[in-house]
């Protein structure tokens, strides 16, 4: 068997609610393919990091659950003109059979393109998404606890935790 699943995300950071979506797309289909959205945006409070840091963050992971063999990175930019943006998907991707996502306006655009759209089961979803592991990294929280050991090392190698509070500073100056 040889089909390919769609899963797209900002990742910004990964955490374990990826990697649980990453676990359960791989159970569903042959091959993953991982399609880091936003790609160009970086050093904003909501996309601090950068597309490399983001690859690096995703790679590791994969490697360290010995999923390398059945996952593939791509990236994808964002554009004001929604109506080509699933072009701009098929464009940096290989070909899939089939797209993972619980975002409403994703699910949307896919569908109008033709595309099926499986939705993921979501797990502790008020706590392990990405918002509010920044807004615990930028409170002091346990922020650790909900990302792959691997994210937390990248996270720190980069200044990552200084670099959101330094944004959200910016961004809160009066």
């Amino acid at each position: 068997m040889d089909d390919w699943g769609l899963y797209i995300g900002r990742f910004q950071p990964l955490h374990n609610g990826h990697g649980h979506a990453i676990k359960y797309i791989i159970s569903k289909v042959s091959n993953v393919i991982i399609a880091i959205g936003s790609a160009q945006h970086s050093y904003t409070l909501i996309n601090p990091f950068t597309v490399g840091e983001r690859v690096k963050m995703i790679w590791c992971f994969l490697k360290d659950e010995n999923l390398l063999d059945k996952c593939i990175l791509t990236q994808v930019p964002d554009t004001e003109q929604h109506c080509i943006w699933v072009s701009l998907i098929k464009q940096h991707s290989p070909k899939f059979s089939i797209a993972f996502s619980n975002d409403p306006f994703t699910r949307m655009l896919l569908e109008a393109d033709g595309c099926i759209v499986e939705p993921i089961p979501y797990i502790n979803r008020e706590v392990l998404n990405a918002t509010n592991i920044r807004r615990l990294i930028i409170e002091d929280g346990d922020w650790k606890s909900l990302v792959p050991k691997s994210t937390v090392k990248i996270i720190e190698e980069i200044n990552g935790v200084e670099r959101i509070k330094r944004l959200y500073a910016l961004q809160n100056k009066a």
